[in-house]
Parts: C-alpha cells; sequence; structure tokens
C-alpha cells in the first residue's frame, strides 16, 4: 500500500518539482542589467537604475572579490550613474 508517505517509486519526485540553487543565469542578469541602464537615461532613471544596479550585483556573484562579468560591472556602473542624475533632476539642480 502507498500510504503515509511511503511511495512505490523507489526515487526521489522528478527534478522539475525540487528548486533550483543556482538562480537565473548571471549573464543573463548583466545583460538586463545594462538594458535597464540605458533605457534609464531615457525614461524612469529613478527606477530602472537601481533595477540595473541589483542587477549588476547579483550578475557579479553579490561579491567584489574575484572575476567579474564585463557586462555586470557595465550594469552597475551606469545604474549608479543614471541613479545619481535621476536623483539631481529630482532635486532641480541642473544636470
Amino acid at each position: 500500500m502507498a500510504s503515509f508517505g511511503h511511495g512505490t517509486r523507489r526515487r526521489p519526485r522528478s527534478r522539475g518539482r525540487t528548486w533550483s540553487r543556482t538562480g537565473p543565469d548571471r549573464a543573463t542578469l548583466g545583460i538586463i542589467g545594462v538594458i535597464c541602464a540605458v533605457a534609464g537615461f531615457f525614461v524612469l532613471g529613478i527606477i530602472l537604475g537601481p533595477a540595473a544596479i541589483v542587477c549588476g550585483w547579483l550578475a557579479m556573484g553579490r561579491t567584489w572579490s574575484g572575476s567579474r562579468p564585463t557586462t555586470a560591472v557595465v550594469a552597475l556602473t551606469l545604474g549608479t550613474i543614471d541613479t545619481l542624475l535621476a536623483i539631481i533632476r529630482l532635486a532641480g539642480l541642473p544636470a
């Protein structure tokens, strides 16, 4: 009888039902961050700038040491510039 958690299969559940510990692909996060940063220069810089920073940080593997993908560094840098420019525009200072 297959009851009380004693299944008839000897293998664990299918791999699709277990959670992936690696998360999204780092290269994809870097590209998404660069796209957010470039788009933030034109529209919604106060929102897309921090989004680019977060994507760049996650693409770097949440660490400053070790090898860093170029797209992650570009996303982080452009996102920071984008956020600063958006804050200056909101403050009313000439940019």
